[in-house]
């Protein structure tokens, strides 16, 4: 077998398993766990050893969830038009690279963890109980979005508590506002999926209330999203660049609801990634400003 060759059989399976760990997806959590660390790096000492450790702990802590989701989900994942394609029910990714995948992802957490310091070693195995936790929550709670967005609120959280050691309430408002905004577009992603999970017993906000009623509850939740983020800039005592940042924020989930509505769900990708991504690139790029100019 040629190099030639070679290379495109390793490009095709590092392709096949970053589509398994939806690594585009990783500009939800990690735009925001960069921008706590870009405003902590005003007020505390931060290395370069803690900023390598901190992008490699978001990113493992992740692909560790991602694998126990694909995984707890396969079955269910199989009987669904939308999921069947997946690697695991497709058999593109085998049970066992899964979960040696999983395992791996969990142990290089752990690993870099320590690295950053022994307080965070400590919470290591709750963080990553957590973010497994939302893989079985739509089995037993409508409540499923709320978690997921906490499990990403836990990246500016914890990179707080990893450059400071201490627990404070000055990242509350910030993890709140992750945690709505999460919420929100998870609702109206999972609206794609509401007979099927009704059908099969499975919990979700559009499975229980309609998709109609998500919607109310999204943008309920995208308008709390907001108000948290000016509030933690309050609370922070950023410039009045911030404030502009999160007005651009607004208008973004503003345009996310207007892609969509209960009848017409025909551009949630574009409703689900591009403004979402976007939002969340706006909050580090405010962070960054906020940190050059002031």
């Amino acid at each position: 077998m040629g190099s030639d060759a070679v290379l495109e059989g390793i490009r095709g399976r590092l392709s096949l398993w970053s589509r398994f760990l939806a690594l585009p997806h990783t500009v939800f959590a990690l735009p925001f766990g960069l921008g706590m660390l870009v405003l902590c790096s005003e007020r505390f000492a931060v290395s370069l050893t803690d900023f390598v450790a901190i992008v490699v702990c978001v990113i493992s802590a992740r692909s560790a969830a991602m694998s126990c989701n694909r995984i707890v989900d396969r079955e269910i994942d199989a009987k669904n038009t939308r999921t069947k394609q997946r690697e695991l029910p497709a058999g593109e990714i085998s049970l066992s690279e899964a979960v040696i995948l999983f395992l791996c992802s969990s142990v290089v957490f752990f690993l870099f963890s320590t690295i950053i310091g022994w307080h965070c070693t400590l919470f290591a195995g709750p963080v990553l109980a957590v973010l497994c936790l939302y893989s079985f929550a739509k089995r037993f709670t409508s409540q499923v979005h709320l978690l997921l967005g906490f499990a990403l609120a836990l990246a500016p959280g914890g990179v707080w508590y990893a450059i400071t050691a201490e627990w404070s309430w000055l990242p509350i408002p910030l993890m709140v506002a992750v945690m709505a905004w999460v919420a929100g577009f998870d609702i109206l992603y999972s609206c794609q999926d509401e007979t099927f999970d009704r059908d099969h017993g499975l919990f979700s906000i559009p499975a229980r209330y309609g998709v109609k009623r998500a919607f109310l509850f999204s943008r309920i939740l995208h308008l709390c999203a907001v108000f948290f983020l000016v509030l933690f800039g309050v609370a922070w005592g950023v410039s009045a660049f911030y404030y502009v940042f999160v007005a651009l924020f607004a208008l973004l989930l503003v345009w996310q609801h207007r892609l969509l509505s209960p009848a017409d769900l025909s551009r949630i990708d574009a409703a689900f990634f591009t403004a979402n991504g976007c939002a969340s690139m706006l909050f580090l790029i405010a962070t960054l400003v906020e940190v050059a100019v002031v």
